[in-house]
């Protein structure tokens, strides 16, 4: 034993040089393994136990009664909705699918569209799958996080109100209006659906980008190493979004779209980013990067004092007549004279009322 171990002692010396080649290279790959294990580890953890602020109380709002529906989701799973029809003796102006946030319910779109309602619009709002009325697979758990599921039951009532207006005998092109995760979902289902005419999104997010934004701000309590999360190259980053988004699919059975590569590839259609100045939960960066890579037209709305979620609360006037004039425009294609002229983006004071003029404005330069 003790020839063998001067045998490798003397071959080492012998080799250094290739020796501490091998040496390097091996640390090269060993330690940032380890590190990226180590990330991975923290980003699945993230997405089993973060969960979004209820941004509201389940009786905050007076419930909106419609026409109990069902219909199928894209994977066949039957889903629970309701179809709430324009109030009496207005001229209709289209359809608006709802898509409600995690832990809501199709009620919710009360919150939201009882002023498009008011104004002439159908609502077609129903229960994601494991929420309200709606089945849930025993093999699935609903997550904050958009999957190809909800996807599924964005396809699902898609196809639901195509055929409603068809029968109806109007055309088969109506809006969606999602918030957060269902915001997600809907921008998800325009992607593929030349249908949706019209988008508005309150508190939209990409989950692998905002995965990423949880991993920067939380790396120092879980690495004991600054090297590990400090002056990490964007590479770095963007493969470690690939690996967390390709580990996440294997452990939770289920794919996690992304909603900034959607974004990206979608054709032209009018979009309507809402987001809350003061959102914790999900920073406004991630809203911004989102309407950056939009294609025109789109708008932005930064409502000051809000949180996830709330703008509506905070501005409810505002907040009406905003989502009210883009649909005007865009799904009933009414024009300007009804928005109250060039319409203009206004992010309110929470001490001010709403302003007088037009709510909307197309303006590129708001960033």
């Amino acid at each position: 034993m003790v020839w063998l171990a001067w045998s490798i002692i003397d071959a080492i010396a012998r080799n250094w040089a290739l020796v501490l080649i091998v040496a390097t290279i091996l640390l090269l790959n060993v330690i940032p393994l380890m590190v990226l294990t180590k990330y991975v580890r923290i980003s699945l953890n993230i997405m089993r136990t973060t969960k979004p602020p209820l941004a509201h109380g389940p009786l905050d709002f007076d419930r909106i009664t419609g026409e109990p529906v069902s219909f199928p989701a894209y994977d066949g799973l039957p889903l629970s909705g309701m179809l709430v029809r324009a109030r009496a003796g207005v001229g209709r102006r289209g359809l608006i699918i709802f898509a409600h946030e995690f832990c809501s319910d199709m009620y919710s779109c009360a919150r939201y569209c009882r002023p498009l309602q008011e104004a002439g619009y159908d609502i077609l709002t129903f229960d994601f799958r494991g929420h309200g009325q709606s089945e849930c697979p025993p093999s699935y758990t609903p997550r904050q996080w958009v999957t190809d599921r909800d996807l599924d039951d964005m396809r699902g009532a898609a196809a639901f109100a195509e055929s409603w207006l068809i029968e109806q005998g109007y055309p088969p092109e109506y809006g969606v209006f999602g918030t957060s995760r269902g915001a997600c979902a809907a921008i998800l289902v325009a992607l593929e659906n030349p249908r949706v005419q019209a988008i508005v999104a309150d508190g939209a997010f990409s989950t692998d980008t905002t995965i990423e934004y949880f991993m920067r701000r939380w790396a120092y309590i879980f690495a004991r190493v600054r090297l590990a999360y400090e002056n990490q190259p964007p590479t770095f980053w963007r493969f470690l979004r690939w690996a967390m988004i390709y580990f996440a699919h294997r452990e939770f059975k289920c794919r996690f779209p992304s909603v900034r590569k959607a974004i990206k590839r979608m054709t032209p259609r009018p979009m309507l980013f809402i987001h809350g100045e003061r959102d914790s939960y999900l920073p406004v960066e991630q809203t911004r990067r989102l309407y950056a890579l939009a294609p025109q037209p789109k708008y932005l709305w930064i409502a000051s004092g809000a949180r996830h979620n709330q703008a509506v609360i905070h501005h409810p006037e505002f907040y009406a007549r905003l989502t009210t004039g883009f649909f005007d425009a865009h799904l009933a294609h009414l024009g300007p004279a009804v928005l109250g002229g060039p319409p203009t983006i206004v992010a309110p004071s929470p001490h001010s009322a709403p302003p007088p003029a037009a709510v909307l404005r197309r303006n590129a330069g708001v960033k």
